[in-house]
Parts: C-alpha cells; sequence; structure tokens
C-alpha cells in the first residue's frame, strides 16, 4: 500500500531562495554545480513528499514555530524549511546552513 505522496508547495521566498543560489552558481561559473543544486532539491522534496516527518524539529521549539521540519539538501550547504499541512508540503525556505536561520526565518511571511 504505502504512504500517499502529498505534493510540495514552495512559497514565493523559497523559490526565491533557489533562484538566488542558482544565480550565486551561475556566476561562480558552476553550471554543473547549479544543476547539482536543483537535483538535490528535487530529491529532497520527493522525499519529504512521502516522508514528511523525516526531517528534524529542532528550529520548532527555538523559532517558536510549532510544526517547522528542516531537511538538509544532499551534497549542498542547503537546507529545506518545511511545514507539514493536511494536503501538501508547504516549503517556507530553503536556506544556506551558515546563514544566521532565526533572523532569515523572520523574513517569512505567514508566521
Amino acid at each position: 500500500m504505502g504512504v500517499k505522496p502529498k505534493p510540495v508547495v514552495a512559497r514565493e521566498i523559497a523559490s526565491r531562495d533557489v533562484d538566488e543560489a542558482l544565480a550565486y552558481f551561475l556566476a561562480e561559473g558552476s553550471p554543473r554545480a547549479a544543476f547539482g543544486f536543483i537535483d538535490a532539491l528535487e530529491k529532497a522534496y520527493g522525499r519529504l513528499s512521502r516522508y514528511p516527518k523525516a526531517g528534524s524539529s529542532r528550529y520548532a521549539s527555538e523559532l517558536n514555530l510549532p510544526g517547522l521540519r528542516h531537511w538538509p539538501l544532499k551534497g549542498y550547504p542547503y537546507v529545506v524549511f518545511y511545514v507539514e499541512r493536511d494536503d501538501h508540503i508547504d516549503v517556507w525556505r530553503v536556506l544556506h546552513g551558515q546563514r544566521d536561520i532565526p533572523t532569515w526565518m523572520q523574513e517569512t511571511e505567514g508566521f
């Protein structure tokens, strides 16, 4: 039987995060890294679609955001922040792991 996957829906700000990461890789002259980033992101979204509880909830209490989880991108220093909803996975941000996560998350609309 298995688990019915939920659609992954990225918020506009999360899509901008992805665009900025891709622009960085391309500016650095590394289209291979940009394509790899997209591949890693698609794999992460696929996993979260099937196993939404797989991500860590470490930041949920730190940021006082119940339900917030995060999942690292394999091979990249980026982290997907998301909340499982009844009918989809709500991707809030895709941030570089070295960023000041609490500050960056405060910029997310709809807390």
